[in-house]
């Protein structure tokens, strides 16, 4: 990538890091913790929904919720691979200095994923009764979560325009500022949530508004920061032009990245519609017990999409070397903390549920427990997995990420629908997972050490 002449080079600032150069692990850990902290919090919408909802209201409720919840992160994964892969873009442009073409790909990436997020949010607002019959909606609960759903997408511009600018500062080594506003949503989603479920008794749509509410803030205060504080990233007439270049470079990467996060997530959604036939014990378990999963593996997630960050800065600079150092500290330390948090929620099932669902509802946690003692004896798999997709979308192998996605979710349904037909039943999913990382896991590394190891030598 070509560099700008030095004479017009712009000040790199505190706010922004440079992990071209320093510590690896130090600069990965600093420049992850503030992701992994920002992305529990934003567990914490849902996950407060899922608390105030299932204790408050009860199960039928929680269901709703739950089986809101895989839609939504369906649905949005779209946006998320399209902000995640323009990240890539403007991680590269930035460890090459390139500031000029920086600017530009901000602008046209962010015209692009505006467009896309507004034909989903009219999409999802139309055909919302035909997408509740496709998930097996049961009737008993059919009603609030057709509202809740209405309610949240009309909040999905907020989500774009958070997600995507918290990309672009991550992108420039930025991971803290998307914290403190995420942090500030939080605390505004929790307190809406007694508002409005307790003090109004709303019930589901109470804990829908909440969560928009707190989107709203969390959007326009970083879009606030970033035309404020960062002289980086503000836009001259001259940049803001939709060059076909530029273009082709963000499809390249956006696209493949959008539908690896999309397939993620139409595995679980397609797995959903079969846990949905087991009746409402078992989405209420699922609907609890993905929430412990979200918070136990989210660390390694962030940690993969940090890892990605830091590929991208040094693939971008040249620094063939000090990505085959990164690879080497960042799957050590994945794998420590995979095997750590697997022996927590291990232990610690039981209570874990009971954080969610009330003690008395002893059907619901138990088969919330046998989900957790597989799957997360497993985490492993899945931290590798996350470190895979960071590498091969950073060094320009969107698509290699596609095939492991495929690989994961492929095997992951194919199994599930197969196993739960046996006498295993329920139990035949549980452990589609795990065999799903393995292979994906097998065919990533494979792939790196017989064809693509000659990128970073």
């Amino acid at each position: 990538m070509m560099r700008e002449p030095s004479h017009r080079k712009l000040e790199r600032q505190d706010m922004y890091r440079d992990l071209t150069k320093g510590s690896i692990i130090r600069g990965l850990l600093l420049f992850a913790l503030p992701m992994i902290a920002g992305n529990l919090l934003q567990q914490l919408y849902n996950v407060a929904d899922t608390i105030i909802v299932g204790q408050y209201v009860g199960a039928d409720a929680l269901a709703a919720v739950g089986s809101s919840f895989t839609l939504m992160v369906f649905l949005t994964s779209v946006i998320l691979g399209l902000c995640m892969g323009s990240g890539i873009v403007f991680s590269i442009l930035f460890g090459a200095e390139n500031y000029n073409l920086l600017r530009s790909s901000v602008y046209v990436s962010f015209v692009f994923i505006a467009a896309v997020s507004l034909v989903i949010n009219i999409s999802v607002l139309y055909f919302i009764d035909d997408i509740l019959v496709l998930l097996k909606i049961p009737e008993s609960i059919y009603a609030p979560t057709r509202r809740y759903l209405q309610i949240i997408f009309w909040g999905m511009s907020f989500t774009f325009i958070y997600n995507y600018l918290a990309a672009l500062l991550r992108a420039l080594g930025n991971s803290a500022v998307p914290l403190w506003f995420l942090g500030g949503a939080t605390v505004i989603n929790i307190a809406l949530d007694f508002w409005f479920i307790l003090g109004c008794g709303l019930g589901v749509e109470g804990a829908a508004w909440a969560t928009v509410a707190a989107q709203l803030f969390s959007s326009l205060g970083l879009a606030w920061y970033c035309w404020r504080c960062l002289p980086l990233l503000r836009l001259e007439k001259r940049h803001r032009y939709f060059k076909s270049s530029i273009f082709k470079m963000i499809i390249e990467y956006s696209l493949l990245t959008c539908v690896q996060q999309s397939i993620m997530n139409l595995g679980i959604l397609a797995v959903q519609g079969l846990i949905n036939s087991f009746g409402v014990t078992v989405m209420a378990a699922f609907a609890a017990a993905v929430k412990i999963d979200a918070f136990a593996y989210m660390p390694v997630q962030d940690f993969g999409n940090a890892f990605s960050t830091y590929v991208a800065q040094n693939y971008g600079a040249g620094q063939s070397e000090r990505i085959r150092k990164g690879i080497r500290s960042a799957g050590l330390t994945s794998a420590l903390f995979c095997i750590f948090i697997s022996v927590m929620v291990c232990l610690f099932a039981s209570p874990l549920m009971g954080i969610f669902i009330d003690v008395s509802q002893v059907d619901i946690i138990a088969a919330g427990v046998h989900y957790l003692r597989i799957e997360g004896a497993c985490y492993i798999g899945i931290g590798i997995l996350f470190l895979l997709y960071g590498y091969y979308r950073a060094v320009n192998q969107p698509g290699m990420s596609v095939v492991l996605t495929i690989a994961s979710l492929g095997t992951r349904v194919a199994l599930a629908y197969l196993l739960s037909a046996t006498p295993l039943g329920v139990t035949g999913i549980w452990l589609s997972v795990p065999i799903g990382w393995a292979l994906a896991d097998a065919i990533g590394i494979g792939y790196y050490l017989v064809r693509y190891k000659k990128v970073t030598q």
